[in-house]
Protein backbone atom coordinates (compact mmCIF):
# COMPACT_ATOMS: atom_id res chain seq x y z
CA UNK A 1 0.00 0.00 0.00
CA UNK A 2 2.72 2.24 0.92
CA UNK A 3 4.68 1.19 -1.76
CA UNK A 4 1.58 2.64 -4.42
CA UNK A 5 1.48 5.84 -2.85
CA UNK A 6 5.19 6.08 -3.42
CA UNK A 7 5.36 5.35 -6.53
CA UNK A 8 2.20 7.32 -7.32
CA UNK A 9 3.42 10.36 -5.73
CA UNK A 10 6.99 9.90 -7.97
CA UNK A 11 4.90 9.12 -11.04
CA UNK A 12 3.02 12.63 -10.51
CA UNK A 13 5.63 14.74 -9.50
CA UNK A 14 7.46 13.53 -12.48
CA UNK A 15 4.59 14.32 -14.95
CA UNK A 16 4.48 17.68 -13.18
CA UNK A 17 8.30 18.31 -13.99
CA UNK A 18 7.69 17.34 -17.29
CA UNK A 19 4.65 19.71 -18.08
CA UNK A 20 6.23 22.86 -16.07
CA UNK A 21 6.95 25.70 -18.01
CA UNK A 22 10.19 27.07 -17.94
CA UNK A 23 10.76 30.11 -16.02
CA UNK A 24 11.08 33.43 -18.18
CA UNK A 25 14.33 34.59 -19.09
CA UNK A 26 16.15 37.75 -17.83
CA UNK A 27 16.35 40.50 -19.67
CA UNK A 28 20.10 41.34 -21.04
CA UNK A 29 21.89 44.35 -21.94
CA UNK A 30 22.33 44.73 -26.02
CA UNK A 31 23.58 47.57 -26.67
CA UNK A 32 25.05 50.76 -25.58
CA UNK A 33 26.28 54.14 -26.61
CA UNK A 34 28.83 54.59 -26.30
CA UNK A 35 29.48 51.24 -26.60
CA UNK A 36 31.57 48.99 -23.85
CA UNK A 37 35.30 49.44 -24.47
CA UNK A 38 34.27 52.78 -27.23
CA UNK A 39 36.54 56.05 -27.25
CA UNK A 40 33.86 58.73 -27.58
CA UNK A 41 34.19 62.34 -27.15
CA UNK A 42 32.13 63.79 -24.07
CA UNK A 43 28.76 62.22 -24.74
CA UNK A 44 25.43 64.11 -23.70
CA UNK A 45 23.39 61.13 -22.20
CA UNK A 46 23.50 57.44 -22.27
CA UNK A 47 21.65 54.84 -24.09
CA UNK A 48 21.40 51.75 -22.65
CA UNK A 49 19.12 48.64 -24.87
CA UNK A 50 18.10 45.75 -23.48
CA UNK A 51 16.60 42.40 -25.16
CA UNK A 52 13.47 42.84 -23.35
CA UNK A 53 11.08 45.91 -21.84
CA UNK A 54 12.48 46.82 -18.60
CA UNK A 55 11.52 49.18 -15.78
CA UNK A 56 13.11 50.70 -12.49
CA UNK A 57 16.31 51.97 -14.01
CA UNK A 58 19.40 52.72 -12.54
CA UNK A 59 22.55 54.30 -13.85
CA UNK A 60 25.69 55.44 -12.28
CA UNK A 61 28.43 57.23 -14.46
CA UNK A 62 31.79 57.40 -12.53
CA UNK A 63 35.19 58.32 -13.15
CA UNK A 64 38.41 56.76 -12.31
CA UNK A 65 38.13 58.70 -9.00
CA UNK A 66 34.81 57.81 -7.69
CA UNK A 67 33.34 60.97 -8.87
CA UNK A 68 30.01 61.03 -10.70
CA UNK A 69 28.64 62.61 -13.88
CA UNK A 70 24.95 61.81 -14.14
CA UNK A 71 22.38 64.05 -14.16
CA UNK A 72 18.58 63.52 -13.14
CA UNK A 73 16.78 59.92 -12.45
CA UNK A 74 17.26 57.81 -15.88
CA UNK A 75 14.02 57.06 -17.40
CA UNK A 76 13.02 53.56 -19.51
CA UNK A 77 10.98 53.38 -21.89
CA UNK A 78 10.30 49.45 -23.35
CA UNK A 79 13.91 48.55 -23.48
CA UNK A 80 15.60 51.39 -24.07
CA UNK A 81 17.11 53.33 -20.90
CA UNK A 82 18.26 56.48 -21.70
CA UNK A 83 20.64 58.87 -18.46
CA UNK A 84 21.53 62.25 -19.23
CA UNK A 85 25.54 63.18 -18.42
CA UNK A 86 26.02 66.26 -16.28
CA UNK A 87 28.17 68.77 -18.16
CA UNK A 88 30.99 67.41 -20.90
CA UNK A 89 33.18 65.25 -19.48
CA UNK A 90 37.37 65.62 -18.91
CA UNK A 91 39.26 62.99 -20.55
CA UNK A 92 39.84 60.06 -18.85
CA UNK A 93 37.95 56.34 -18.40
CA UNK A 94 34.57 56.31 -17.27
CA UNK A 95 32.08 52.88 -15.85
CA UNK A 96 28.57 52.72 -16.26
CA UNK A 97 26.86 50.66 -13.79
CA UNK A 98 23.21 49.83 -14.13
CA UNK A 99 20.28 48.10 -12.35
CA UNK A 100 17.16 47.38 -14.03
CA UNK A 101 14.17 45.36 -13.36
CA UNK A 102 13.08 42.76 -15.91
CA UNK A 103 9.91 41.83 -17.07
CA UNK A 104 10.25 38.38 -15.12
CA UNK A 105 10.51 40.58 -12.12
CA UNK A 106 14.45 39.95 -11.48
CA UNK A 107 16.79 42.53 -10.76
CA UNK A 108 19.43 42.28 -13.69
CA UNK A 109 22.76 44.27 -12.76
CA UNK A 110 26.08 44.71 -15.05
CA UNK A 111 28.64 47.65 -15.91
CA UNK A 112 30.95 48.53 -18.59
CA UNK A 113 33.76 51.26 -19.25
CA UNK A 114 33.90 53.62 -22.09
CA UNK A 115 37.04 56.02 -22.94
CA UNK A 116 36.19 60.33 -23.36
CA UNK A 117 39.16 61.46 -25.53
CA UNK A 118 39.63 65.05 -27.06
CA UNK A 119 37.52 66.68 -24.40
CA UNK A 120 38.15 70.20 -23.59
CA UNK A 121 36.66 69.79 -20.29
CA UNK A 122 38.96 70.12 -17.24
CA UNK A 123 38.75 67.40 -14.51
CA UNK A 124 37.30 68.31 -11.02
CA UNK A 125 34.02 68.63 -11.59
CA UNK A 126 32.59 65.60 -10.65
CA UNK A 127 30.09 65.38 -7.70
CA UNK A 128 31.15 62.63 -5.48
CA UNK A 129 28.88 60.36 -4.16
CA UNK A 130 28.21 58.21 -0.81
CA UNK A 131 30.62 55.30 -0.76
CA UNK A 132 28.17 53.28 -1.38
CA UNK A 133 24.97 54.71 -3.30
CA UNK A 134 24.81 52.77 -5.99
CA UNK A 135 25.17 49.40 -4.29
CA UNK A 136 22.63 50.21 -1.44
CA UNK A 137 20.05 51.17 -3.48
CA UNK A 138 20.09 48.73 -5.74
CA UNK A 139 20.27 46.19 -2.38
CA UNK A 140 17.13 47.53 -0.97
CA UNK A 141 15.17 47.13 -3.98
CA UNK A 142 15.72 43.75 -4.51
CA UNK A 143 15.68 42.42 -0.40
CA UNK A 144 12.66 41.05 0.98
CA UNK A 145 11.40 38.30 -1.20
CA UNK A 146 12.12 36.24 -3.62
CA UNK A 147 9.94 38.25 -5.94
CA UNK A 148 7.80 36.39 -8.68
CA UNK A 149 10.21 32.96 -8.93
CA UNK A 150 9.47 32.94 -5.03
CA UNK A 151 5.58 32.68 -5.84
CA UNK A 152 6.24 30.69 -8.80
CA UNK A 153 8.32 27.76 -6.17
CA UNK A 154 5.69 28.14 -3.55
CA UNK A 155 2.61 27.50 -6.25
CA UNK A 156 4.30 24.43 -7.52
CA UNK A 157 4.61 23.20 -4.08
CA UNK A 158 0.78 23.44 -3.56
CA UNK A 159 -0.15 21.84 -6.78
CA UNK A 160 2.82 18.84 -6.06
CA UNK A 161 0.86 18.53 -2.63
CA UNK A 162 -2.52 18.47 -3.97
CA UNK A 163 -1.69 15.63 -6.54
CA UNK A 164 -0.34 13.78 -3.72
CA UNK A 165 -3.10 14.26 -1.82
CA UNK A 166 -5.33 13.63 -4.53
CA UNK A 167 -3.43 10.05 -5.07
CA UNK A 168 -3.82 9.31 -1.49
CA UNK A 169 -7.49 9.67 -1.65
CA UNK A 170 -8.00 8.13 -4.73
CA UNK A 171 -5.91 5.03 -3.27
CA UNK A 172 -7.97 4.68 -0.65
CA UNK A 173 -11.50 5.24 -2.06
CA UNK A 174 -10.48 2.91 -4.55
CA UNK A 175 -9.66 0.10 -1.67
CA UNK A 176 -12.85 0.71 0.25
CA UNK A 177 -14.89 0.88 -3.19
Amino acid sequence: MKGRLIVAGAVMAGALGVSAVPASAHTSLKSSDPAAGATVASPQKLTLTYADPVGFPQVVLTDASGGRHEAGAARAVDNVVTESVKGPLPNGVYTVGWRVVASDGHPVTGEFKFTVAGSSAAPGQAQTPPPSAFVSSAAKSSSGGGGSAGWLWVGLGVVVLALIGGGIAWTRRKRTG
